[in-house]
């Protein structure tokens, strides 16, 4: 992968932490451990969040036995160019027809920008309806060879799938990592340098991951 960093540009798409954030479950808690103004000599803190905090990365093993976990990631999977798609258009379901609308290319890395990054992903409270990916549109993914497929809510599935979780089921079986809580409100459709780091929670199938998106000047 070769790219020019020119972090004053950058556009971090990550969600910050904090006890009162949008969450699936048991919020993030934290605990301060030692206080300056506790005539401490530091300021130091314990926080206890689950896997899917934030903006993450879900591995295979989150629904394949036997997948890989967070630690045994290719990172060349989450970092180099990619395509955000504009698909704030769509009600419910992105199917394969929809990302081919928007312009779906041969990037290793798709995220997909939708109504979720205006409504739902600002609301600390979980939705009962959001825009998520139909499994033809996951197959369509695999098909055109994508590495990490991202979205810009809680999960990736759509709602009409959270019983059997398709989409899951597909992306991690074919190994396609799936990058979730992405904030794209600010970030239009194009092409982008990414990166995305993992924490390496040794054998988790999921981590927070700091991601960020770098315009090019080419794009």
């Amino acid at each position: 992968m070769n790219m020019i960093l020119d972090f004053a540009k950058a556009i971090d798409v990550s969600v910050p932490i904090h006890p009162g954030m949008l969450h699936w479950g048991r919020r993030p808690e934290m605990e301060i451990v030692e206080s300056r103004t506790a005539g401490d000599p530091s300021n130091v803190s314990r926080w206890r969040i689950g896997a899917h905090t934030g903006t993450h990365i879900d591995a295979p093993a989150h629904f394949i036995d036997g997948g890989k976990t967070v630690d045994q990631l290719d990172l060349s999977a989450l970092n180099g160019t990619a395509r955000v798609l504009d698909l704030t258009h769509v009600k419910e379901q992105i199917t394969a027809a929809d990302l081919d609308a928007a312009g779906l290319g041969d990037e290793e890395r798709v995220l997909l920008r939708t109504s979720n990054s205006e409504g739902v992903l600002r609301s600390p409270w979980k939705a009962r309806e959001w825009v998520g990916l139909a499994p033809d549109g996951a197959e369509r993914l695999i098909e055109a060879g994508v590495r990490t497929a991202g979205i810009d809510y809680l999960s990736i599935e759509a709602v009409a799938y959270t019983t059997h979780w398709e989409t899951h089921q597909l992306l991690c079986a074919a190994e396609v990592l799936i990058l979730e809580v992405v904030d794209l409100l600010h970030t239009p459709a194009g092409v982008y340098d990414m990166l995305s780091l993992p924490l390496p929670l040794q054998g988790a199938e999921a981590a927070p991951s700091r991601t960020v998106l770098l315009p090019r000047d080419d794009a």
